[in-house]
């Protein structure tokens, strides 16, 4: 079998991502490129039939799709905290706890919190976005690549290899070790400007080499500088891989020649697509922007009407029965500035043009912006608009909690996109930085440091009484006092208080354990990575724990019987703020204990002291 090059490969994936049709039904037919192209056009407040009509008049662009992607893309905001492991059996509690340590502090080494802001707001404008994590110097940098530099298949993104287009200047090719230098010398003699994908040049500078950077499951004769061709298709073997080509242009047609700067092997697919709804057919979802590309397009319609009515309404126009005149187009006549000239004793009278219907074409308007919210999910409430007075504040209320249900479907999208971001990429670039024995810092909320806390304090309160008592006997003092676990644990958490909201984390000092030693045994895929969706009423939040807190001053110190601690409890669930076992945490007061305590099992260092393994 005839062996097709990478670069053949691009070139027919990028011809038909341009110039192609792709038939979703009977009477659908769509292209994926033109409505990115369009999207981008809207954004920009751009009309894609020109700036001018007909008479060179300039036409107004009305913008409604600026708003409903920002209602979007605060709608759907995900922050770093809101992203956490948590343990699925008791034995994984503590080193879940760690590695959410681990997972916050390669977010903010990374700048992930960025990351997501840029990946959200590409998902509120095109419904879909795709991520790229690449490893450089052993650290994970995650990337959000735009749509006007990848070519894709328009109905399934796995359907061809990613193809990402990027240019770079001379002086960056050079400094790339990877690159074939002979080739990036002969890429540097063509100057090649930058170009979007449909070949416009982008701006003046030429200074650019035209780059497509190729990962896929390709033939594994790709990777030979002198591949078999004689091989049959039964015996082919595919293997991942990257290449880094760029081609030019010949005289002739269908006639290119061919660089390649790089190729080789790699373990994973480094791009992924993500999706707020995915859409059946399509590689592309829907934004808020193609939601609202007929009620945008009739907005635009009817200012450009309204504008030209008032434009004529504000002139003095006249007409005359002069036969010269006879075929002259008046309205023509008053954009160019003609002078009208008439016979002597020839009638010239005014037109009626000082009484234009505007209310009906507002009214059109109005009715197409309804449409377009409508469409979006973006009521005026979710805008921060004002709502008209005499409505009610239920009603407002109940309105925007119906436009907010579309967006947590959007937001738990979202969540698993990440989760798989964490299972697939993220928690592998850990595992490998775990052979160490630093110290790990951490800086914990009230609710972080409870639960560490909880689980540190009564143990390092054990094995530090253990090896006071041990040393008193072997010295022969008789004065060995009875184990008091509230007086150990409240000397220890006045120690441990010292440290603020930090806690520092090492591996076993005894075993002389790494980091990964510790985790070693600890199954990462028995854990669930949980983002939580932060789109809550902070003021129905706020009433509910106001109501809470004075159930609780009521009491007077009574303890709660069972019924009301069930649905107390089930209360504060439905907050999303304070959980059970937070509630349990606070609550909880250590059991007195009798005689002096076992020695602890091998202990493991967290926190600076040592918990049961």
């Amino acid at each position: 079998m005839a062996l097709e090059s990478v670069h053949e490969i691009v070139r027919a994936a990028e011809d038909n991502y341009l110039q192609g049709n792709t038939k979703l039904g009977k009477y659908v037919d769509w292209s994926m490129h033109d409505t990115i192209e369009r999207i981008d056009a809207y954004l920009n407040s751009k009309h894609i039939s020109g700036a001018e009509d007909s008479l060179g008049r300039p036409k107004p662009f009305f913008n409604i799709t600026t708003a409903a992607v920002n209602v979007w893309y605060r709608a759907t905001d995900i922050d770093r905290k809101d992203i956490r492991f948590v343990p699925t059996k008791s034995s994984s509690v503590v080193l879940a706890f760690v590695a959410n340590v681990l997972l916050q502090n390669w977010m903010n080494k990374n700048r992930f919190g960025q990351f997501l802001n840029q990946w959200g707001r590409a998902l509120a404008r095109y419904g879909s976005a795709v991520v790229k994590f690449v490893e450089q110097d052993g650290e994970l940098i995650p990337s959000v690549i735009p749509w006007n530099r990848y070519i894709a298949d328009p109905v399934q993104f796995d359907a061809v290899p990613r193809i990402e287009k990027f240019y770079l200047t001379p002086a960056q090719l050079r400094k790339n070790p990877l690159y074939d230098q002979e080739a990036v010398d002969a890429l540097i003699q063509a100057k090649i400007a930058r170009t979007t994908l449909d070949k416009q040049q982008k701006d003046t500078l030429n200074d650019f080499v035209e780059l497509y950077e190729v990962h896929g499951e390709l033939d594994e004769r790709l990777l030979d500088k002198d591949p078999d061709q004689s091989i049959e298709d039964k015996d082919i073997k595919y293997r991942q891989q990257m290449h880094v080509i760029s081609f030019i242009a010949g005289e002739k047609k269908d006639k290119y020649e061919d660089f390649c700067l790089y190729k080789g092997k790699e373990k994973k697919d480094p791009y992924m697509i993500t999706h707020l709804i995915e859409e059946d057919g399509r590689t592309l979802s829907i934004g808020a922007v193609e939601y609202l590309f007929d009620a945008q397009w009739m907005q635009n319609h009817t200012a450009k009407n309204m504008k030209d009515t008032l434009d004529i309404a504000s002139k003095l126009i006249f007409q005359t029965a002069d036969p010269r005149y006879v075929g002259r187009n008046v309205l023509s006549a008053i954009e160019t500035g003609d002078i009208f000239i008439h016979d002597d004793n020839r009638p010239l009278t005014r037109v009626a043009n000082d009484k234009p219907d505007i209310s009906a074409l507002q009214n059109f308007g109005t009715m197409w912006q309804a449409l377009g919210r409508e469409l979006t999910s973006t009521p005026e409430a979710t805008r921060g608009a004002t709502p008209p007075s005499g409505i009610a504040l239920g009603t407002v209320q109940i309105v925007t909690s119906q436009g907010l249900s579309l967006f947590e479907i959007m937001t738990e999208n979202k969540g698993l996109s990440i989760e798989d971001m964490v299972r697939l990429f993220i928690v592998p670039n850990m595992k490998k930085k775990l052979k160490h024995k630093d110290q790990i810092a951490a800086i914990l909320d009230d609710a972080g440091i409870t639960e560490i806390d909880s689980i540190y304090v009564p143990v390092e309160a054990i094995r530090r009484y253990n090896a006071r008592t041990t040393e008193q006997i072997l010295n022969g003092d008789p004065n060995v006092q009875q184990f008091n676990p509230a007086i150990e644990q409240q000397a220890l958490k006045q120690e441990v208080g010292s440290q603020g909201n930090k806690r520092f984390f090492t591996p076993d000092e005894i075993g002389e354990k790494e980091w990964d030693e510790v985790f070693n045994d600890f199954e990462w895929d028995s854990i669930n990575v949980e983002v939580t969706n932060e789109q809550t009423d902070k003021q129905a939040v706020l009433t509910t724990l106001n109501s809470a807190f004075q159930t609780i001053a009521s009491l007077a110190g009574r303890p709660m019987t069972p019924d009301e601690r069930l649905i107390f409890g089930k209360i504060m669930e439905q907050t999303g703020v304070i959980s059970t076992l937070q509630l349990s945490q606070t609550g909880a007061q250590p059991a007195p204990m009798q005689g002096p305590p076992a020695p602890t099992a091998t202990p493991t260092s967290v926190g600076g002291g040592v918990l049961p393994a």
